[in-house]
């Protein structure tokens, strides 16, 4: 199969050309490996059966015998022996040049496994399932760096030719670049549960080699993809659990730091503007998944359980849309966060830019709800105007944008300036 082009890619390589060698995390199966070898000229794959335990060995003794082969050099799922991360910073320090390694791993390692973290000679690139564009399904005519930097849509129409039913398959299916090739929506759909079962029974177990339960572990993500989306408490996800299957403090937090090491769950915090007091702000994580797919198959649900509950889906949606929005500001430094206070004023995603720019975002998958989005953007951009007056000494920014992204064909620019945006339109 030919290669998938990745938002990514341009990033990569610019960090080869400043960095000695750049480390590609994320989650199992999103494309690392795949990637990483576009850019490699050499490489070895720690995880292969056949040289597995000649390579731990070989680390163990003289792990500098690993990194021999041409620049840069590809050492895939590097973790499986620690040591290769500081024999990696060694060869960088006393070889001064950049582009010489490409490091990738589907989990994270704990500090004190390694003696330096590296910082100034090797640098990380996160990676993520891939985005609609990515997958071809997005017809990219609205480009999000463009939006930043024209604050304009383009001359062209902007229409998405993506239904309803559509994005409810492609949540569910996940951007998993395994299922390009898949002839049938049935076996697309079967990736994503594939993951989540491998998940449960052995990945939250061989991580760290530390024995965890498989029923615990698939009642603590089905509790978080019941709340996916929204500000619930662990408090709430573990009594969820409790009903079903006991789990103490102690194991529930064990269980949330396995799942975040291994790029599952990746939760977005809240922006807290001084606007308002902080009281009145919401600063709990909202809860997600690093991809859609992964709250469908711990519910247990197939597509057609969706064409009967849309509400169900805005939160899977919403989902989607945070997972495409980080994979296409990825290259601008993008962060995601969100807006929400007790007087119910809110912005599903505020996504700042390293430059400082950002904007305010609110997610509404049908058209009836996009007027009430759009009250609510510019009731905070407003806020801010009227902070702004008071505080000449220290004036917020201003939302650079201001979005609604829809599961709707039609993208167009409202005359109160706010954007409506289908995500079928949008790219990096």
């Amino acid at each position: 199969m030919d290669y998938i082009k990745r938002v990514c890619d341009n990033e990569l390589q610019d960090k080869l050309d400043a960095f000695g060698a750049v480390h590609i995390t994320g989650p199992k199966w999103c494309g690392k490996t795949t990637t990483a070898k576009q850019f490699a000229k050499s490489y070895i794959e720690m995880q292969d059966p056949d040289m597995r335990e000649a390579y731990i060995h070989t680390a163990q003794i003289k792990p500098s015998n690993l990194l021999s082969g041409d620049n840069p050099r590809l050492i895939d799922e590097w973790q499986i022996a620690p040591n290769l991360w500081d024999a990696v910073r060694v060869s960088v320090d006393k070889r001064n040049e950049s582009g010489l390694y490409i490091l990738t791993g589907s989990n994270s390692i704990d500090k004190p496994s390694i003696m330096h973290t590296g910082t100034g000679r090797i640098d990380t690139l996160q990676m993520y399932p891939m985005s609609l564009y990515e997958s071809g399904e997005s017809n990219g005519t609205i480009s999000l760096s463009a939006l930043f930097r024209d604050k304009e849509l383009p001359n062209d129409e902007c229409i998405s030719n993506l239904t309803i039913d559509n994005l409810i398959l492609a949540a569910c299916r996940g951007g998993w670049p395994s299922v390009i090739n898949k002839k049938t929506d049935k076996a697309k759909l079967m990736i994503a549960n594939s993951y989540f079962d491998s998940l449960c029974r052995d990945d939250i177990c061989n991580v760290d080699k530390v024995k965890r339960d498989e029923q615990g572990t698939r009642l603590l993500l089905r509790s978080y993809a019941r709340n996916i989306s929204t500000f619930a408490s662990n408090k709430t996800i573990l009594k969820d659990i409790n009903a079903n299957f006991p789990m103490s403090d102690t194991t529930f937090y064990d269980y949330l730091k396995t799942l975040r090491k291994l790029y599952v769950i990746k939760d977005v915090e809240a922006w807290c503007p001084s606007i308002r007091s902080k009281t009145a702000i919401q600063s709990s994580d909202k809860k997600e998944f690093v991809d859609p797919s992964i709250a469908v198959a711990a519910l247990g649900v197939s597509p057609e359980y969706f064409n009967t509950d849309l509400k169900a889906f805005g939160f899977i949606f919403e989902t989607l849309c945070i997972r495409d929005l980080r994979v296409y500001s990825s290259a601008l430094g993008g962060n995601v966060s969100y807006y929400h206070d007790r007087y119910g004023l809110e912005a599903d995603i505020v996504l700042h830019l390293r430059d400082g720019r950002y904007a305010l975002i609110e997610v509404k998958l049908g058209s009836n709800e996009i007027e009430y989005g759009a009250s609510h953007l510019n009731e905070i951009e407003e806020l801010i105007m009227k902070y702004n007056a008071q505080e000449v000494q220290a004036p917020l920014r201003l939302p650079d944008l201001k979005i609604i992204l829809t599961g709707t064909p039609y993208g167009y620019k409202r005359e109160d300036g706010v954007f409506v945006i289908p995500i079928g339109c949008l790219k990096d």
